[in-house]
């Protein structure tokens, strides 16, 4: 038995998952601006802006962290044909809501900077949803 798919894959999914990859990137780029930046960098949106995100707890940022990396490495996985893509996205995935939860939960973003705090959060939770859904749809035609 060959460990090799019999099955090549279209370049719709090469290029879907090109842009899971962009994405993660991306995320994996604002992370380290973030957390690389002075606090100084953070005035310009207010004191009690700035305040929430320079007082954002280790734990919170670790999830943040996570998320980020884990997104990344299960596109890297995607595009090589991995069947460990949809446990890294999972991963991410649980690291987001542990994120969102303290941010939304436990300290109220919504209050600090308005109904705006929600749109980049839940744009990230709906493309996680799709990266999950995605791996496990090619999961069976196209993983090694």
């Amino acid at each position: 038995m060959t460990d090799e798919s019999s099955v090549k894959p279209s370049t719709a999914f090469y290029v879907i998952a090109g842009i899971f990859m962009t994405w993660n990137l991306i995320g994996f780029m604002l992370y380290y601006q973030q957390m690389s930046a002075p606090p100084e960098a953070f005035a310009s949106f207010g004191p009690e802006k700035a305040a929430f995100i320079v007082n954002t707890p280790v734990w919170a940022n670790a999830a943040y962290a996570l998320a980020v990396t884990f997104g990344v490495i299960a596109s890297v996985l995607l595009l090589l044909r991995k069947s460990w893509a949809k446990p890294a996205y999972l991963l991410s995935f649980v690291a987001v809501l542990v994120q969102d939860f303290e941010s939304f939960v436990l300290r109220d973003a919504v209050a600090v900077f308005g109904n705006v705090a929600l749109i980049a959060p839940l744009l990230v939770l709906i493309v996680a949803i799709i990266e999950i859904w995605y791996s496990s749809s090619v999961a069976n035609r196209y993983y090694r």
